[in-house]
């Protein structure tokens, strides 16, 4: 049995110790400093649970005695201590971050690491499985001009003004909105705006638009520096929704400090009901020549909400448990690099779909492939 630490019993913590322990093959210990959540859990999953206040030293390191790795499902803040511990432990560490700052934290830390010892922030959906589809379709072109990255978690039934229902953490969805964005410009490596750069598509018959959001690419932007013409990441909605955010954030000025930001927190949650009725909407295109050529490929996926070890689980609950859960298993396989920091996109695809967690992302089971 695999020892592993998951840190945070929320709804993405939680997911991913059901998917880990129901597997039979990890000793799951999960921390967290609520004790009624973690007595839920434990009613519901076969692992173990420990109160935990991550800012404790003394508390973290004995919370990963023992543990062969650790997952951190908390809030991004709180990511650089957990990594740090993890560290000392020599465990190896994962978390969901789309923190940009967060994960060049991880990436410093990474460097100490012994032989053996990982460490691979921004597992999930967004950043995580976009920046491995992403990847593996660059690598069918001798040169590249454009990778777009485009992923949406939505209401399958939007009932209100916003055309959005709450899916997942409240604050990450703040920080996507409110943070400068990283994109490959005409060559060049650049911050652009949240909320800017809008455009309209449709596929299967329904109009979305798509918008810069922060922290979508994780490390690509380093990864295909000199590599590529174009590259951005932009979340999905359907139309009319960035407008209106755009109106919150920078015309009501809510995104402007964290105590306008905690008002704008308390607005969405009780403004907008949580759904688990929604749909993750997957789309990257990538473009460059191949055998001489001038060529477009794209892969367009839809993940819906389904049963789950006998619950309903959202779909962005998951694809984020599901992808998280994936890498993990592929460490504890070997079937990853042996040591320091790892980026979601040297995750090899097909070994990730083939996995018995990454399968929740594969064609043949929930998604539709259009080829161009």
């Amino acid at each position: 049995m695999y020892p592993i630490l998951v840190v945070g019993a929320g709804k993405i913590g939680a997911s991913i110790a059901k998917l880990l322990a129901h597997s039979g093959d990890y000793h799951v210990l999960v921390a967290d400093r609520d004790e009624a959540v973690l007595s839920r859990l434990a009613a519901q999953a076969p692992v173990k649970t420990q109160l935990l206040n991550v800012r404790a030293p003394e508390q973290l390191a004995e919370a990963l005695a023992g543990r062969r790795a650790v997952l951190s499902a908390t809030v991004f803040d709180v990511n650089h201590v957990i990594a740090k511990a993890a560290l000392s432990a020599g465990a190896s560490y994962f978390d969901l971050t789309e923190d940009v700052s967060t994960t060049r934290k991880i990436k410093a830390i990474a460097k100490q690491a012994a032989p053996g010892q990982i460490f691979m922030p921004q597992c999930g959906l967004a950043p995580g499985f976009i920046g491995i589809l992403a990847h593996a379709l660059t690598e069918r072109f001798e040169k590249l001009d454009t990778v777009k990255m485009r992923v949406g978690a939505l209401p399958q039934y939007p009932a209100n003004h916003m055309k959005y229902n709450l899916t997942w953490s409240t604050d990450g969805l703040i920080n996507e909105y409110c943070n400068p964005c990283e994109a490959i410009h005409a060559g060049r490596k650049m911050e652009v705006l949240a909320l800017e750069g809008l455009e309209h598509f449709a596929l299967d018959g329904l109009e979305y638009e798509a918008f810069n959001t922060s922290g979508g690419l994780g490390t690509l932007c380093d990864t295909l520096a000199g590599k590529v013409e174009e590259l951005n990441y932009k979340t999905v909605r359907y139309p009319g929704h960035q407008y209106l955010m755009q109106f919150l954030i920078s015309g009501l000025k809510m995104g402007s400090s964290k105590a306008r930001r905690k008002q704008l927190k308390e607005i969405l949650e009780s403004a907008l009901p949580i759904t688990r009725q929604d749909v993750v909407l997957i789309f990257c295109s990538v473009s460059g020549w191949h055998e001489g050529q001038y060529l477009q490929i794209v892969d367009a996926r839809k993940i819906y909400h389904q049963d789950v070890l006998g619950e309903h689980w959202s779909s962005i609950q998951i694809t984020t448990a599901a992808g998280a859960a994936a890498v993990v298993d592929l460490h504890r396989e070997g079937k990853l690099a042996g040591q320091g920091f790892v980026s979601q996109e040297f995750v090899e695809l097909e070994g990730f779909l083939g996995n018995r967690f990454g399968e929740y992302y594969a064609i043949d089971r929930h998604a539709q492939k259009v080829p161009v």
